[in-house]
């Protein structure tokens, strides 16, 4: 994937997460650094309206790359960075955000919150990736 395709892809996904959540809840993602609190109750919302349908796997995979795209993005016009699509294991290709020779997996920690542990805070992960980006 060109890297052009893929930042219009991210973007793209970000809004969808934004559209998403104010048609689904009435919440606005305004892509501030303090809406990425109301992800965390988003993402557990999904869970409350749809229950068991929120966590098929096709839902999950929309769900955690649309919000990770929308942190992502958030990050990038806060601290910077560039997408990035990894291919090292051919069978499972993911996204991540590099900035400075660190990489964040913004999808993979809104999959924690979501499937494994709802008191892993999307909010505090995306705080200590600003925070290591900005020593």
């Amino acid at each position: 994937m060109e890297q052009q395709e893929l930042n219009e892809l991210m973007r793209d996904s970000a809004e969808n997460a934004r559209i998403s959540t104010q048609n689904e809840f009435g919440i606005e993602l305004d892509g501030s650094v303090s809406s990425i609190a109301k992800v965390d109750d988003v993402l557990l919302s999904f869970l409350d309206k749809y229950q068991d349908n929120a966590l098929e796997d096709q839902a999950v995979f929309t769900l955690c790359n649309i919000y990770g795209a929308y942190l992502g993005e958030v990050f990038k016009q806060t601290v910077g960075g560039q997408w990035r699509y990894d291919t090292s294991d051919p069978q499972a290709p993911y996204v991540l955000l590099e900035y400075n020779g660190r990489t964040f997996a913004f999808a993979g920690i809104c999959y924690e919150r979501l499937v494994n542990d709802s008191t892993v805070s999307v909010r505090a992960y995306f705080d200590q990736a600003v925070s290591n980006s900005t020593q």
